[in-house]
């Protein structure tokens, strides 16, 4: 439905950490077209190792007769720095180097992704976003850029994530950390460093995205004489091989640090005082059974985030809830919606 744009800015972003990241290319996509008043746009935070064409890993938000229909909404989805669909990554050329970053690649916090969204608004003049929406790390990025930003938006919609990383959360992250840095090939300038380490992380990953409860239900065994062949264990290795076709260990090592970084509070006095600031129409979504960002997490931000609304879907999905439950997902933002 939308072809990848990729956006050459020649520009720098000064780098939270005190760096700069030279020539910044953004990939983005683009699906339906900019209405006369200008104020149709939904801008999409995409996920960990999602992409920007919502419109493939978000099927039944995205796309014709759902809730983000191109025929009514000019939607927006760019590629996050750090990663390896189209925008500037550890796989991209170092200007200084003249060959790729690899682990070279600077520390990236959620706040420099924004900048980067900064840069991509302003390049196709959007002046009022309708809707900022993500779920886990997209939800981080929508949140700092409604605080950064506080006159753009009109609603701000924050599916699974809190305020800040969790040392829960970091925990998992650091645990993938140390998965990738177990493959004695992580170390190495190529397409092919730590793709072992790449499997192991994502199958840690997966622990804090379900849970107990759905593994019991989509994994279990009919033959209890089983002693080897597990469905669990195949599961983990095919979800593990099938990222590696898709990612990179670099960028996925890059991203977690990323996202160990969000804290919306940092340089701002409090939380509190930056959640304040948020000025869009604002709901917020939490998962049942989220262990990764639990609905306490949520309901702080709702109880900070002025007029915020909170909404829980039950679902026995976990995390990765905000990406299965499509339907109950799409009625809750029509509510919101039609809320006014």
């Amino acid at each position: 439905m939308s072809e990848l744009k990729i956006y050459n800015s020649g520009e720098s972003i000064r780098l939270e950490s005190g760096g700069v990241l030279d020539d910044v290319v953004i990939g983005y996509h683009t699906y339906g077209t900019l209405n006369s008043g200008r104020n149709n746009v939904i801008w999409i935070c995409h996920a960990f190792t999602a992409n920007s064409d919502a419109a493939d890993w978000w099927k039944g938000i995205v796309g014709e007769g759902c809730l983000f229909d191109p025929a009514e909404y000019f939607i927006v989805c760019a590629n996050i720095l750090g990663s390896c669909y189209g925008s500037t990554g550890p796989l991209s050329l170092n200007p200084y180097m003249g060959k790729p970053y690899y682990l070279n690649f600077p520390l990236l916090t959620v706040r420099d992704l924004v900048s980067a969204h900064e840069l991509l608004r302003t390049h196709l003049a959007i002046e009022r976003i309708h809707t900022v929406i993500g779920g886990s790390i997209g939800a981080q990025q929508a949140m700092e850029w409604t605080i950064t930003c506080p006159k753009i938006f009109e609603n701000l919609i924050i599916i699974g994530a809190g305020a800040w990383s969790s040392p829960w959360a970091i925990a998992f992250n650091e645990s993938q950390r140390l998965a990738l840095l177990a493959d004695s090939t992580f170390n190495n300038e190529s397409l092919e460093a730590g793709q072992q380490g790449l499997i192991a992380a994502r199958s840690i990953a997966l622990l804090s995205y379900r849970n107990y409860k759905i593994y019991n239900e989509t994994q279990s065994e009919d033959d209890i004489n089983k002693t080897s062949g597990f469905k669990a264990r195949s599961y983990q290795q095919y979800q593990g091989q099938k990222l590696l076709k898709r990612f990179h260990s670099h960028s996925y090592y890059s991203i977690l640090n990323t996202m160990d970084s969000h804290n919306v509070g940092r340089g701002r006095e409090s939380v509190a005082k930056a959640l304040s600031v948020i000025e869009a129409k604002t709901l917020v979504i939490g998962i049942s059974s989220d262990l990764l960002f639990p609905v306490d997490e949520q309901k702080y931000l709702a109880d900070h985030i002025g007029g915020a609304v909170f909404s829980e879907i039950n679902s026995l999905y976990g995390h990765d809830g905000f990406l299965v439950e499509v339907d109950k997902l799409s009625r809750k933002i029509k509510d919101f919606y039609a809320w006014g």
